[in-house]
């Protein structure tokens, strides 16, 4: 049974909460427990049409997370303590589905729970990564210094992935429309001008108005069918790619595609070259850093890489004579620059030169082809109105001159 409750500390601070307790009376020892003076109590109430949809349709996304982060470390800089941190921030969210997560973890830290275990109980807010490095912090004194860095390293990561997702936002739409508009063409104009010809007897046509008047012909009789393949093959390979093989298969065809393949390439190399280097830095074992490097580089194949080499360096080998083993996905300058890192011992240092290389060739090339994505867009759709008119205007003059 959850309780909101509103509590005075003994500054005289009020703070506003949820609590979770077997009744009233148990909300309220454990209250009193805290050293807070309970001013009002009550059984939390959720509409299923207001607070719960809420939830729903406001899930945190990664700037909630930044922007949390980055408050919470400046918080622990001025010396206030985790747990009224934590609930002041919760106050100030927006999102309500976040703002209720972290009033459970202020609970927890309340409760006498570290706060890294705290976060991690909701993994798929607060990744692995996340949390191990909170724990190093926490073990080391520098917590305000992880949270910062934690801040700019999922900055720079939602960034990339951003500018990914909006050069390729622009052609997707682009291609989406004209299939739209040929399709509606195709259904209720081209019938009604393509008649013309078929009425004409034995003009002859050009190659592309033949092919023109069949596709028209096959899309009106068959409509749904063609619909019903579609929709059908759609779900079929949307269910697929989410099987182990299918997964694999999608994250292989990712990296070998022209053009793209080449910069998500890129940013796995870069993610995986610093998420080691951030966590060898942290004084995590490197069998932990390669396991939770794998659980979060997002992509199968260089998944199963690192788990190879964790296992490798468990046997009492090393990361570089693994990575030498996948040429096609591990570039042999990062194989060299991590053996040269394990002879010296400064592999944090070489992975770091690494990600930093990876990142901004990523970028650039980003840049490259963002440039490069509106002309072949216009040549492209130059080419499909040329042919369109062709097909229909080239026809209807050959039939003028005739009669």
């Amino acid at each position: 049974m959850k309780f909101d409750y509103q509590v005075k500390s003994q500054d005289g601070k009020i703070t506003l909460g949820l609590i979770e307790a077997a009744d009233e009376n148990e909300a309220v020892t454990e209250l009193q427990g805290r050293g807070f003076i309970v001013i009002e109590l009550k059984k939390s109430e959720k509409s299923l049409f207001s607070a719960d949809l809420s939830v729903y349709f406001n899930k945190p996304k990664i700037k909630d997370v930044v922007i949390f982060t980055r408050q919470l470390s400046t918080l622990i800089e001025a010396d206030v303590p985790l747990a009224e941190g934590m609930r002041t921030l919760a106050l100030q969210t927006d999102n309500v589905a976040f703002s209720i997560i972290v009033s459970e973890i202020a609970a927890d830290i309340e409760g006498g729970t570290q706060l890294s275990v705290a976060f991690a109980k909701h993994p798929k807010l607060f990744s692995n990564f996340f949390v191990k490095l909170l724990h190093s912090g926490e073990a080391s004194g520098r917590l305000q210094e992880s949270l910062l860095y934690l801040a700019d390293y999922l900055e720079r990561s939602q960034a990339i992935m951003s500018k990914l997702r909006n050069a390729l936002a622009y052609p997707v739409f682009v291609v989406f429309a004209m299939f739209v508009v040929t399709l509606v063409m195709m259904l209720f104009v081209l019938p009604q001008l393509l008649v013309i010809f078929k009425e004409a007897g034995n003009v002859e046509l050009p190659i592309t108005t033949r092919i023109l008047i069949l596709v028209t012909d096959f899309v009106n009789s068959y409509i749904i069918a063609v619909t019903m393949y579609i929709v059908i093959i759609v779900v079929g390979v949307w269910q697929w790619l989410r099987t182990p093989d299918g997964s694999m298969w999608w994250d292989r065809t990712k990296v070998r595609m022209p053009g793209l393949g080449v910069i998500l390439k890129s940013v796995y190399l870069a993610r995986i070259a610093e998420n080691l280097s951030t966590l060898i830095k942290s004084d995590i074992a490197i069998l932990d850093a390669l396991r939770i490097t794998a659980e979060i580089v997002d992509h199968q194949e260089y998944r199963d890489i690192l788990l190879h080499a964790e296992e490798e360096v468990r046997g009492g080998g090393n990361i570089s004579s693994v990575f030498r083993k996948y040429k096609e996905q591990i570039p042999s300058m990062m194989a060299s620059m991590i053996a040269i890192g394990e002879r010296t011992g400064k592999m944090d240092y070489m992975l770091e030169h690494v990600s930093k290389f990876y990142r901004t060739e990523s970028e650039n090339r980003l840049d490259s082809i963002t440039s490069l994505i509106e002309p072949v867009l216009v040549v492209i759709l130059g080419l499909g109105v040329a042919v369109l008119v062709s097909s229909i205007l080239l026809p209807m003059y050959s039939l003028s001159g005739a009669q």
